[in-house]
Formats: structure tokens, C-alpha cells, sequence
């Protein structure tokens, strides 16, 4: 299985979302996602596997909960190295009767659908076969395959695996957002960000990638089109850290965002950009 997060290929690397209360933030993403506290603030907490940060969180100060539907974060995905941590997982879900959203065997990927108490969408996902992934024409083929996953199966992988927290190998695997539209969102990601699109479902969502993996950045409309960027004093996502291999990446995208009076902002060795529905990404490079 090829190695889609290294280094050689951008990804998402960290993402940092909005917060009501750190500190029932930091329990759940602790105790029920089982990630590590790396190190915390008053307001802001870092937390991941192995020492590495895979989730910021920031307490909002006079945050509120949105009662309309936004553009912003769908869910972060956050990859397990295999189908036995995903059924460990499962099986410490069950056992603490967390209340979950779904579990799908999408044939890329199986995976379950949850969300933290401020209603940040997750995903944990564990994923097949490179080898069995169906390409046609350039995309991938997953809407044969697309079902529930088969619950007991998954289970019966990690029957002797007691959960002692995500495993040292996870990563952020894909971030999928909302956005007010697809046409000229699309554009952005593929012709300033460098994505390509291995999956489209038309007049309804995109999933696109780098270096033919199944995808490291969905957008979608389900929100409705034409909504609104996020609510900044609502919880949902501040921005998401997109790594790339060399300093030589960022310069021809900020030529191509030169080229297009496509606003964004240079901090140090990064690019802040949002995309066209407000989402934003701080593109650095690979540490």
C-alpha cells in the first residue's frame, strides 16, 4: 500500500476548529477519540498521536451555537493504519455507547461517523486495498461498491485488541467541507491548489487528491448552495494546515494566485488563502 501522506505528496497535515468548552472538548477528544494532550492553554489545546498534532482547539469567548445552515467544516477524517485499530476503535465506541452517525464500507475505505459535543463533524477511517481501488477513465469507481460496512466483520478484526487510544500510525487523512457552490470552488482547488478530481458526483460533490490517492480534500453542497461562509463565533473550522514538499510549491501557487487576483495573505515561509466559500488553508511546508 502506497504511502499517501509523506512528505513527497501535499496533505492535509493538521486542522485547528472552533470550541464552546476546551476543557469537555479536550475529554472527549481524549477519552473517546483516545487522542493524546500534547500541551494546553487557557483558551487553546494541541492534540494528536505520538507527539505529533493533528487537532488545535480553540476556545471561542462568546461563542454561540449556529442555527443555520453554513458553509464550513463537514468532518475531519482521521486515518487509522488498519482495519484492526478501526474495529478496536468500534469496539471502545460501543462499549462507552457513543453516540455515533454511521459506518460505511465505501470500498476505498471503511469508516464511522461521529461528532464532537460542539457538533465538528469526524470521521475514523481505516483504508482497503490500493490494489482493489476501481479507477475508470482517470476516477474512481466507488459508488458500486458504497454500502454499509459490515459491522461484525470489522469487529471480529481487533477481537483481541483492547483500545488503549488511537494508535501512534494515525494521520489526518482528508478534510471534506461544505461550500456554497461547486463550479468556480472546484476551479480553486484544482487550478491554484493543484488537486485533481478522482471522484464526482454531479451537481453534488467533488473529492479530489494528490498523487492518486482517494482523496485529501471533498467539498460538497449539501448545506444548500448559495449559503453562507461560517459564523466565526460559532464552533467549526479556524483553518486547516496543507503541507507541501518544497519551498518551489508554494512559489508557483502564489504565482498562480498572483496571476489571478485571487486575494491571500504571506506569513513567514506560509500562504493564508480561503477558498470561495470562506474556508481556510495555511499552506506550509512539510516539517
Amino acid at each position: 500500500m502506497k504511502n499517501y501522506h509523506t512528505k513527497e505528496i501535499p496533505h492535509i497535515s493538521s486542522v485547528e476548529l472552533r470550541v464552546l468548552n476546551l476543557n469537555r472538548s479536550i475529554e472527549f477528544y481524549t477519552k473517546t477519540i483516545g487522542m493524546q494532550l500534547i500541551n494546553q492553554t487557557n483558551r487553546q489545546a494541541n492534540l494528536g498521536v505520538n507527539n505529533t498534532i493533528l487537532l488545535t482547539l480553540i476556545e471561542l469567548e462568546n461563542g454561540h451555537t449556529s442555527q443555520t445552515r453554513t458553509a464550513g467544516l463537514y468532518h475531519v477524517a482521521y486515518l487509522v493504519p488498519s482495519r484492526k485499530e478501526l474495529g478496536s476503535i468500534l469496539n471502545h465506541f460501543i462499549k462507552n455507547r457513543t453516540p455515533l452517525q454511521g459506518a460505511s464500507n465505501h470500498g476505498i475505505s471503511e469508516a464511522i461517523y461521529l461528532a464532537d459535543p460542539d457538533g465538528n463533524g469526524i470521521e475514523i477511517a481505516a483504508d482497503t486495498p490500493d490494489t482493489t481501488w476501481k479507477w475508470v477513465n482517470g476516477k474512481l469507481d466507488i459508488l458500486s461498491d458504497n454500502g454499509p460496512m459490515d459491522v461484525q466483520s470489522v469487529l471480529n478484526s481487533a477481537k483481541d485488541i483492547e483500545f488503549k487510544g488511537l494508535d501512534d500510525k494515525t494521520i489526518l487523512g482528508h478534510l471534506h467541507l461544505h461550500v456554497s457552490e461547486l463550479i468556480n470552488t472546484k476551479k480553486f482547488y484544482t487550478t491554484i491548489l493543484g488537486l485533481d478530481t478522482v471522484i464526482e458526483i454531479p451537481n453534488s460533490a467533488h473529492f479530489m487528491s494528490y498523487g492518486k490517492y482517494h482523496h485529501h480534500i471533498a467539498i460538497n453542497v449539501w448545506n444548500g448552495k448559495g449559503v453562507r461562509p461560517a459564523d466565526h463565533n460559532t464552533p467549526g473550522l479556524i483553518t486547516a494546515n496543507l503541507s507541501f514538499p518544497s519551498q518551489d510549491n508554494l512559489d508557483l501557487i502564489e504565482n498562480k494566485l498572483n496571476e489571478q487576483n485571487y486575494p491571500y495573505t504571506k506569513k513567514d515561509h506560509s500562504l493564508i488563502v480561503n477558498d470561495p466559500s470562506g474556508n481556510q488553508f495555511n499552506l506550509v511546508i512539510s516539517s
